[in-house]
């Protein structure tokens, strides 16, 4: 009669819920975001971005930084290089000052993007990249390495 393979966790969700980094709308976050999963952002991000899963930047949510991620879905703002393996999409308040390097582009009529615009399969795929690969692009230097 039950299904054992639909055990729920105790909040009631099943136990491969997709996990969201998020950064609530009036918060502020200075440094270097490294996931494995999805990040939300709509507040304000300062520093680089780096993810294996979706950034989504609210309306009132503001990059001031580069990001490196799977996929991206735009409506706010972005002030830095965005890297995009798959596809990303820019929403009609979306404003993009910086280059943008991606697969797939989805534009809606509104949106900016103030820089230059390369698209293909030559950029780097994060989501087929091992983890001794991602771990590299996500190590945070040390002084000495600063230095040189």
């Amino acid at each position: 009669m039950f299904n054992k393979e639909d055990k729920k966790n105790v909040n009631g969700s099943s136990p491969q819920s997709p996990a969201i980094n998020m950064i609530s709308e009036g918060s502020k976050l200075k440094g270097t975001i490294n996931s494995q999963n999805d990040i939300r952002i709509a507040g304000k991000a300062e520093g680089e971005i780096i993810s294996k899963g979706k950034l989504i930047v609210t309306s009132s949510g503001v990059v001031d930084g580069d990001a490196k991620v799977a996929d991206a879905d735009v409506a706010g703002k972005v002030e830095g290089e965005l890297r995009v393996t798959n596809k990303l999409t820019l929403r009609k308040s979306a404003v993009i000052d910086g280059n943008v390097h991606t697969k797939t582009l989805i534009i809606e009529e509104g949106a900016q993007l103030n820089g230059s615009c390369r698209m293909g399969d030559d950029s780097r795929n994060l989501s087929n990249s091992s983890d001794s690969d991602y771990a590299k692009a996500t190590k945070v230097k040390s002084s000495k390495e600063k230095s040189e």
